[in-house]
């Protein structure tokens, strides 16, 4: 366990930078999920977060995830492989015309099979087709190893990045 949080802040500022990457996988389907369910969002959060350290959303209440799913600039798609759920982003649509890759990733099972490389280009391309002028996220060094590659594959460059003591809630 690194004993420093390093933080790197990445953006895409246009269509031109994007590089996409799909699957032609005939059993992948990405799904919009239309209806806020607490319960459902908990377990994608889970599934795919807690190997990663992912704890901040665990405190909060149901009726705070409930309300914070319902807001109309909160988008959240999940990607399916022959009807199971493999993984999820969550996009936030802000004003500004920028939109926040607030969640990404798969459940471990569906790693290796590109299946994260598809599932990002599909939520990048439908932040650009809503009128984002930038795309941004933020990724730390206890996320995955290939998470930064595939972000700058897919056009991303870093904008910053942050270093401080690790938190006692990743410890």
């Amino acid at each position: 366990m690194p004993e420093i949080l390093i933080t790197t802040y990445l953006e895409l500022n246009s269509q031109q930078d994007f590089r996409p990457s799909y699957s032609s996988d005939p059993v992948v389907q990405i799904q919009e999920s239309h209806v806020p369910l607490v319960a459902f969002y908990r377990f994608l959060y889970k599934a795919v977060g807690e190997q990663w350290r992912w704890y901040d959303r665990n405190a909060w209440s149901d009726e705070k995830l409930s309300n914070y799913l319902s807001q109309s600039h909160i988008r959240v798609y999940v990607l399916y492989v022959s009807g199971t759920p493999a993984g999820y982003i969550e996009l936030d649509h802000q004003p500004n015309r920028e939109t926040e890759i607030a969640c990404f990733g798969l459940i471990e099972p569906f790693f290796g099979r590109g299946y994260g490389k598809h599932l990002l280009s599909f939520g990048i391309q439908c932040a650009l087709d809503s009128g984002a002028k930038r795309v941004w996220l933020h990724t730390c060094n206890l996320d995955s190893d290939i998470a930064l590659e595939n972000y700058k594959k897919r056009g991303f460059s870093v904008y910053k990045t942050t270093e401080e003591p690790m938190p006692e809630l990743y410890t």
